[in-house]
């Protein structure tokens, strides 16, 4: 059972998003918190697998408190919502250490898809939105030289390895581009998260961007 806290500072939204949820067989909503204090202390308290987390409440704001989570407690994952007039945050959430983000009017069975994914430890990554949006981010962040220190740690075909993460890549397919097995693909893909000190897709994908291994708004 996956268990979930739904941190919205609109009741109807945690409402609605709390009845799609429930209605799987799989998951659970144990709690609802108005605001981000509100929802680290849940975290404390209840221990959830996923944090859906909105980006701006009143007082502690989604970015902070899920900065607080990721510290304190590894094993929760944080799946940011958002909208389009609030792209800007979406950078600073997967930098707090979100493991993806959901548009707010993204059709309900998404939502749900999205927290299984987000659930199982992999990091929501679609190419077509998550990617255009860490490249724009990334261009007007001053982040590149932090990002390429850790990229210099890599080998070469590592640093393959993380471009292909980067595009969007699973492990079969980063395997496939590569020519190479699966569990091999896996292998490094592991030793990447290990050598950059990230824990997920999300996170490998920003230092990519900030060390210049991809350029925005591209697919190379």
């Amino acid at each position: 059972m996956i268990t979930v806290v739904i941190a919205d500072d609109q009741t109807m939204v945690r409402q609605s998003f709390r009845a799609v949820l429930d209605a799987q067989d799989d998951i659970r909503v144990v709690g609802e918190a108005p605001d981000g204090a509100a929802a680290v202390a849940l975290c404390a308290e209840l221990a959830p697998d996923v944090v859906l987390m909105d980006v701006r409440m009143p007082g502690l704001d989604g970015l902070e408190a899920t900065r607080r989570i990721v510290e304190r407690w590894h094993e929760i994952r944080v799946l940011m919502l958002t909208t389009f007039d609030i792209d800007e945050y979406v950078f600073g959430g997967l930098r707090a250490g979100a493991s993806g983000f959901l548009l707010k009017d993204a059709p309900l069975d998404d939502l749900v898809t999205a927290v299984r994914v987000v659930a199982a430890g992999n990091a929501l990554f679609a190419p077509a939105i998550t990617k255009r949006l860490v490249g724009e981010f990334t261009r007007t962040h001053a982040a590149a030289q932090a990002g390429n220190t850790r990229v210099a740690d890599l080998t070469a075909r590592e640093t393959d390895v993380l471009r292909l993460i980067a595009r969007g890549l699973s492990n079969a397919e980063i395997a496939g581009a590569l020519v190479i097995a699966e569990q091999t693909a896996k292998s490094h893909v592991s030793r990447v998260f290990t050598k950059l000190g990230v824990r997920d897709r999300a996170q490998a994908v920003v230092v990519a961007y900030e060390a210049g291994l991809i350029v925005p708004g591209s697919d190379s």
